[in-house]
């Protein structure tokens, strides 16, 4: 039943692309192992060196667009869109012509790939040269007043991403409009309520545009990380385990997600795992996407595709 479903939405385009094949195939054909009503929604993350990028990092390297292209077909053929994170908070009016997203954004043109957005001055570019892509208001906005929070859900975008600080607190959420909008991140390891969220967005802004920069001079210097970069990626939050995070007030479980969510009218649910350790990224769909009685089965033949498939590494947590 449509109702039933519960619609997640992956981390990673590029550092999970091959794991999250597996995955796709996993679910083809082992059918069994999974969730009742579980349902891919999307691919979601940036190619590097993305300027127009945020939310996270994109550290070194440059995705070709033969690689851009390999990984739009690899998904869309599939059914999956790609979910462009395109959240970098400090875009400004010269940025918009940028070669490399506007590169990107052409080359996904085909009605099914999405766009994550932050910036007024982006989304107006987007919605103006690109309007088949369907927008997703970031939970980067940071909107933690909840009239605001409705005032977001009735406009013009396909979902709206929900501050993690509103999640189990049902006194909002029963009386949100468009709940089929609302998409929860559920396994956030960040601290609840934390001050330093926004500025963490506008560091991670900075080093896209400071990165575009450094590739744009042709230096023969290794780029360098600011030292707020350093202090973001070094925050504590990133080093919690799978099982510190569902200790956490705004952690979503399993059970609440068919037991509470879906009855509700809710069911766009994002994992958390863009610059996670792999081995973080297969806890986390093993305990959402898996029933618990497979688990155990699930995560070996997991493990063993991905050997197989040439993924010979699993790195560290």
């Amino acid at each position: 039943m449509e109702n039933l479903k519960a619609r997640f939405h992956l981390p990673g385009l590029t550092e999970n692309f091959r794991l999250n094949m597996v995955l796709l195939t996993m679910l083809e054909n082992c059918p069994q192992y999974f969730r009742d009503g579980v349902e891919i929604a999307s691919c979601y993350g940036a190619f590097s060196p993305s300027l127009w990028a945020g939310g996270r990092a994109l550290i070194g390297g440059v995705n070709s667009p033969d690689q851009i292209k390999t990984t739009i077909l690899a998904l869309n053929e599939r059914g999956i869109p790609l979910r462009f994170t395109f959240t970098n908070p400090l875009i400004r009016t010269q940025d918009l012509a940028d070669p490399y997203c506007n590169m990107v954004m052409q080359l996904a043109a085909n009605g099914m790939n999405e766009v994550i957005v932050n910036s007024d001055i982006l989304e107006d570019y987007i919605r103006e040269m690109y309007p088949m892509y369907k927008i997703t208001s970031s939970t980067c906005k940071r909107i933690t007043d909840p009239e605001k929070l409705h005032d977001e859900l009735n406009k013009d975008y396909n979902l709206v991403a929900v501050d993690y600080d509103f999640n189990n607190k049902w006194d909002v959420l029963n009386n949100l409009p468009n709940k089929e909008k609302c998409e929860f991140l559920i396994n956030s390891s960040c601290f609840p309520n934390c001050p330093k969220r926004v500025k963490e967005y506008e560091t991670v802004g900075l080093h896209h545009i400071q990165y575009n920069q450094y590739l744009h001079a042709n230096s023969d210097e290794p780029f360098k990380m600011t030292e707020e970069l350093d202090e973001y990626l070094s925050c504590p939050a990133t080093r919690r385990l799978p099982f510190e995070e569902r200790k956490l007030p705004h952690h979503i479980s399993p059970d609440a997600i068919w037991n509470e969510y879906i009855p509700n009218g809710f069911n766009q649910f994002k994992i958390q795992g863009r610059g996670a350790g792999k081995l973080r990224v297969i806890e986390s769909y093993m305990y959402y996407l898996i029933k618990p009685e497979y688990r155990d089965e699930a995560r070996f033949m997991f493990m063993h595709n991905l050997e197989r498939n040439g993924i010979v590494k699993i790195d560290n947590v």
